[in-house]
């Protein structure tokens, strides 16, 4: 009966190790995928702890692909994270090795976004200097301006709309615009101005190719 239990262990346990010996062959989710999450949650750490020799272990390490990863709570990315302490130097630091501008988190909130409600203009300057969409809206279909003028921040909106903000783009929440905001609130002094002052959104032209 002994001898019949022990032989029956180590069956199992070969049958386990062929099962997870064929799931890393097949790139199926196992210790690989646990070894990730690990690697991922350690870099998340370190950029929160702004642990600058870790943190440029994972993002300089060849074919890695951390700088963009997301908390599996909240669906926080690293750029989040530097944007929230107004973090310029962690944040040009990721711009320049692949951290994505268009990135939200959970809750739709953008660094563009997130930087807008910290009243960070170096830090919507250096974002926008990457590429960040100005007009990209969050969950509630809020763009950055909406939330700027909802802020009553007029400098913020005067760089925002600089940059290509969309003054007529309307939420879904409520159907308003960062206009229509402005003008149930017309107490601001310069914010009509300020949205005003926006160009005019115009459509891209069909790119065409050289000719000869």
């Amino acid at each position: 009966m002994t001898q019949n239990g022990v032989s029956g262990s180590k069956g199992k346990n070969k049958a386990v190790a062929i099962a997870l010996a064929c799931a890393l062959a097949l790139g199926l989710p196992g210790a690989g995928s646990a070894q990730m999450m690990s690697d991922s949650y350690k870099f998340l750490e370190a950029i929160r702890k702004s642990d600058g020799d870790k943190v440029t272990s994972f993002v300089e390490a060849p074919g890695t692909t951390l700088v963009n990863t997301r908390d599996r709570t909240t669906g926080e990315t690293a750029l989040l994270i530097t944007v929230a302490r107004r973090d310029l130097t962690y944040m040009r630091y990721l711009l320049g090795h692949g951290a994505r501008p268009d990135l939200a988190a959970n809750d739709g909130r953008t660094p563009l976004m997130l930087a807008v409600e910290k009243r960070f203009p170096e830090g919507v300057e250096v974002l926008l200097a990457n590429a960040a969409n100005v007009n990209q809206a969050n969950s509630r279909g809020e763009t950055a301006v909406i939330r700027a003028v909802q802020m009553q921040d007029v400098s913020m909106v005067r760089l925002l709309v600089a940059n290509g903000a969309d003054p007529k783009k309307r939420d879904s929440m409520t159907g308003m615009s960062a206009r229509d905001y402005a003008e149930r609130d017309a107490r601001i002094p310069g914010m009509i101005e300020a949205l005003d002052a926006a160009k005019p959104v115009v459509p891209a032209k069909a790119v065409q190719g050289p000719s000869f």
